[in-house]
Protein backbone atom coordinates (compact mmCIF):
# COMPACT_ATOMS: atom_id res chain seq x y z
CA UNK A 1 0.00 0.00 0.00
CA UNK A 2 1.59 3.39 -1.35
CA UNK A 3 1.14 6.66 -0.36
CA UNK A 4 0.68 9.51 -3.14
CA UNK A 5 0.80 12.86 -2.84
CA UNK A 6 -0.82 16.08 -3.98
CA UNK A 7 1.32 19.41 -3.90
CA UNK A 8 0.86 19.94 0.47
CA UNK A 9 -1.45 16.62 0.55
CA UNK A 10 0.10 12.64 1.58
CA UNK A 11 -3.16 10.18 0.77
CA UNK A 12 -4.06 7.07 0.33
CA UNK A 13 -7.52 6.15 -0.77
CA UNK A 14 -8.64 3.21 -1.68
CA UNK A 15 -12.50 1.92 -2.58
CA UNK A 16 -13.80 -1.48 -3.80
CA UNK A 17 -16.93 -0.12 -5.99
CA UNK A 18 -19.49 -2.43 -7.62
CA UNK A 19 -22.12 -1.31 -10.14
CA UNK A 20 -24.50 -3.43 -12.47
CA UNK A 21 -26.23 -2.29 -16.07
CA UNK A 22 -29.62 -1.36 -16.06
CA UNK A 23 -31.99 -4.35 -15.06
CA UNK A 24 -28.98 -6.25 -14.46
CA UNK A 25 -29.13 -7.28 -18.36
CA UNK A 26 -26.22 -10.03 -18.69
CA UNK A 27 -24.63 -8.22 -22.08
CA UNK A 28 -20.79 -7.83 -20.80
CA UNK A 29 -19.34 -10.88 -22.48
CA UNK A 30 -16.65 -11.57 -25.10
CA UNK A 31 -15.35 -8.12 -26.96
CA UNK A 32 -18.00 -6.12 -25.09
CA UNK A 33 -16.57 -7.54 -21.98
CA UNK A 34 -12.70 -6.25 -22.80
CA UNK A 35 -13.74 -3.07 -24.49
CA UNK A 36 -15.72 -1.91 -21.34
CA UNK A 37 -12.88 -2.73 -19.35
CA UNK A 38 -10.85 -0.55 -21.32
CA UNK A 39 -13.39 2.40 -21.21
CA UNK A 40 -13.67 2.36 -17.86
CA UNK A 41 -9.90 2.38 -17.20
CA UNK A 42 -9.52 5.26 -19.50
CA UNK A 43 -12.16 7.36 -18.06
CA UNK A 44 -9.91 6.49 -15.16
CA UNK A 45 -7.28 8.05 -16.28
CA UNK A 46 -9.07 11.36 -17.35
CA UNK A 47 -9.51 11.80 -13.91
CA UNK A 48 -6.38 10.72 -12.48
CA UNK A 49 -7.57 7.60 -10.66
CA UNK A 50 -5.84 4.30 -10.57
CA UNK A 51 -7.13 0.84 -11.04
CA UNK A 52 -4.98 -1.51 -8.88
CA UNK A 53 -7.49 -4.45 -9.78
CA UNK A 54 -10.82 -4.49 -11.57
CA UNK A 55 -13.01 -7.23 -13.74
CA UNK A 56 -15.83 -7.12 -16.07
CA UNK A 57 -18.43 -10.10 -15.26
CA UNK A 58 -21.37 -10.67 -17.43
CA UNK A 59 -23.74 -8.41 -15.16
CA UNK A 60 -21.56 -6.34 -13.02
CA UNK A 61 -18.28 -4.60 -12.67
CA UNK A 62 -15.86 -4.91 -10.14
CA UNK A 63 -13.24 -2.35 -9.24
CA UNK A 64 -10.33 -2.15 -6.64
CA UNK A 65 -9.44 2.14 -7.42
CA UNK A 66 -7.21 4.82 -5.91
CA UNK A 67 -9.16 7.76 -5.92
CA UNK A 68 -7.15 11.19 -4.99
CA UNK A 69 -9.19 13.31 -2.11
CA UNK A 70 -9.51 16.38 -4.33
CA UNK A 71 -12.00 14.08 -6.10
CA UNK A 72 -15.19 12.72 -4.75
CA UNK A 73 -16.27 8.99 -4.77
CA UNK A 74 -19.88 10.37 -6.22
CA UNK A 75 -18.33 12.77 -8.75
CA UNK A 76 -16.20 10.41 -9.87
CA UNK A 77 -18.74 7.68 -10.35
CA UNK A 78 -20.80 9.74 -12.18
CA UNK A 79 -18.67 10.82 -14.48
CA UNK A 80 -17.31 7.37 -15.18
CA UNK A 81 -21.17 5.58 -15.26
CA UNK A 82 -21.51 8.65 -17.42
CA UNK A 83 -19.23 8.95 -19.90
CA UNK A 84 -18.94 4.84 -19.95
CA UNK A 85 -22.52 4.44 -21.28
CA UNK A 86 -21.83 7.40 -24.20
CA UNK A 87 -19.27 5.73 -25.47
CA UNK A 88 -20.58 2.06 -25.16
CA UNK A 89 -23.45 3.18 -27.00
CA UNK A 90 -21.30 4.87 -29.71
CA UNK A 91 -19.45 1.67 -30.24
CA UNK A 92 -22.76 -0.91 -29.51
CA UNK A 93 -25.64 0.70 -30.67
CA UNK A 94 -27.71 -2.62 -30.01
CA UNK A 95 -27.42 -1.79 -25.94
CA UNK A 96 -29.42 1.77 -26.73
CA UNK A 97 -33.00 1.39 -26.67
CA UNK A 98 -35.26 4.05 -28.37
CA UNK A 99 -35.19 7.47 -25.98
CA UNK A 100 -33.41 5.46 -23.51
CA UNK A 101 -29.56 6.73 -22.68
CA UNK A 102 -28.65 4.55 -19.45
CA UNK A 103 -26.64 1.77 -19.95
CA UNK A 104 -26.12 1.52 -15.90
CA UNK A 105 -28.56 0.76 -13.17
CA UNK A 106 -29.03 4.29 -11.07
CA UNK A 107 -26.94 3.30 -7.94
CA UNK A 108 -23.28 1.32 -7.04
CA UNK A 109 -21.97 0.17 -3.87
CA UNK A 110 -18.41 1.60 -2.56
CA UNK A 111 -16.68 0.59 0.84
CA UNK A 112 -13.06 2.01 1.70
CA UNK A 113 -10.38 -0.91 1.95
CA UNK A 114 -7.69 -0.09 4.61
CA UNK A 115 -4.28 -1.38 4.68
CA UNK A 116 -5.21 -4.95 6.00
CA UNK A 117 -7.98 -5.54 3.67
CA UNK A 118 -6.50 -4.68 -0.04
CA UNK A 119 -5.12 -8.41 -0.64
CA UNK A 120 -8.25 -9.46 0.80
CA UNK A 121 -10.04 -7.57 -1.72
CA UNK A 122 -8.06 -8.16 -4.62
CA UNK A 123 -8.29 -12.21 -3.93
CA UNK A 124 -12.36 -11.50 -3.85
CA UNK A 125 -12.18 -9.73 -7.14
CA UNK A 126 -9.60 -12.19 -8.78
CA UNK A 127 -11.95 -15.13 -7.83
CA UNK A 128 -15.58 -13.73 -8.62
CA UNK A 129 -15.07 -14.79 -11.85
CA UNK A 130 -14.78 -18.04 -10.81
CA UNK A 131 -17.57 -17.88 -8.55
CA UNK A 132 -19.71 -17.13 -11.65
CA UNK A 133 -18.60 -19.59 -13.79
CA UNK A 134 -20.26 -22.28 -10.96
CA UNK A 135 -23.24 -20.23 -10.41
CA UNK A 136 -24.19 -19.86 -14.06
CA UNK A 137 -22.69 -22.70 -16.54
CA UNK A 138 -23.22 -20.95 -19.90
Amino acid sequence: MNDSSLSHTRWNCEYHIVFIPKYRRKVMYGEVRKSVGGILRKISEMYGVEVIEGHVMVDHVHMLVSIPPKVAVSTFMGQLKGKSALMIFDKYPRFRTKGDRHFWATGYYVCTVGARDEETVKKYIREQAEYDKNEDPR
